[in-house]
């Protein structure tokens, strides 16, 4: 299909990705890069959700928490890094009109997912915490699957919004999109259509979902580092402070490098596609071994599942 007389979206059967503006030869490099750190996501986070599943001790609302929030880390890096790969290793660099839609639907789904589990387990470290003697009545296993399916039902909504705006606008002078995933920001960028609702649609969700996490997630650490301060002993506020370090660091890591990519400014194209692997890739690779190195009741059950295996062979 030729990129010149595309009058309209029906017509577009496929885009091609720019990717990262490197020699062909440095392509194989770039997939292999992408496979180790795609090979540690994939490591890092079933062996999180499976030593969470198997371990009775790790049966908690926090650890209900992780296992979604591993669960969604490998999800939104599958919905990137394996069509990534894929086309480090093919020469059309392509994606169909569906493939397309499914990648931007699914990234965006988990994604916000993301965002809203993040706040939810800044609250339950905030009930634990400040309300240690109400927390089995606060944090009940049904108010926290409660919490799980609407962070699930916010990005499914959220999805659908953005989906369904981007590949709704028309395409008439190219189908190349300069990123090496289906993201709305670039996809934007070749459309031919009057972008301005899409932009403030977009301003708006973002404004509805990233503002009540923040705030949630920070009115609960003002709350727990007054009570922190409270306590007399050093140990004891240690203790306190250690449980929420690993979520203030998998915080600081994923709205860190979201803020990044979309503080730099258009005319510098790669920086941006470089800050989108941080989050896309490096993020879920890190959270697993955050979690997993600060935390004693991890460690604990992983150390006990090694030895049931060697003990087993």
């Amino acid at each position: 299909m030729s990129d010149e007389g595309t009058n309209n979206y029906s017509e577009v059967t496929d885009f091609i990705f720019v990717g990262f503006r490197v020699r062909p030869e440095l392509h194989i490099v770039l997939f292999l890069l992408f496979l180790l750190v795609y090979s540690m996501v994939l490591l890092g986070n079933v062996g999180m959700v499976v030593i969470i599943l198997t371990d009775t001790r790790l049966n908690t609302p926090m650890y209900f928490f992780l296992g979604n929030l591993s669960f969604i880390d490998l999800s939104y890096s599958s919905a990137v890094a394996l069509k990534a790969m894929a086309n480090f290793l093919s020469s059309s660099k392509s994606i169909s009109f569906a493939g397309c839609v499914v990648q931007l639907f699914f990234f965006t789904l988990f994604m916000v997912a993301e965002g809203f589990v993040l706040a939810a387990m800044a609250y339950d470290r905030f009930i634990a915490i400040c309300s240690p003697l109400l927390y089995s009545i606060h944090m009940s296993r049904r108010f926290c699957t409660q919490l799980v399916a609407g962070s699930y039902f916010c990005g499914w909504i959220t999805s659908i919004l953005i989906a369904s705006m981007t590949f709704t606008m028309s395409f008439c002078a190219t189908r190349v999109i300069d990123h090496f995933y289906c993201d709305s920001h670039s996809i934007e960028k070749i459309a031919c259509s009057n972008i301005f609702i899409n932009r403030i649609v977009s301003l708006t969700l973002a404004g509805i979902i990233i503002l009540p996490t923040i705030i949630v997630i920070m009115v609960s650490y003002v709350y727990i580092v007054s009570t922190v301060l409270k306590i007399h002993s050093a140990e004891g506020r240690m203790k306190a402070f250690s449980t929420c370090g690993s979520h203030l660091g998998v915080v600081s890591l994923l709205y860190g490098t979201m803020f990044f990519v979309y503080l730099i400014p258009p005319s510098n194209p790669e920086l941006r596609k470089v800050a989108s692997v941080c989050y896309t890739l490096i993020t879920p690779m890190l959270n697993p071994l955050i979690y997993s190195l600060r935390n004693k009741d991890v460690k604990e059950s992983l150390k006990r599942i090694l030895e049931k295996k060697k003990s087993f062979f």
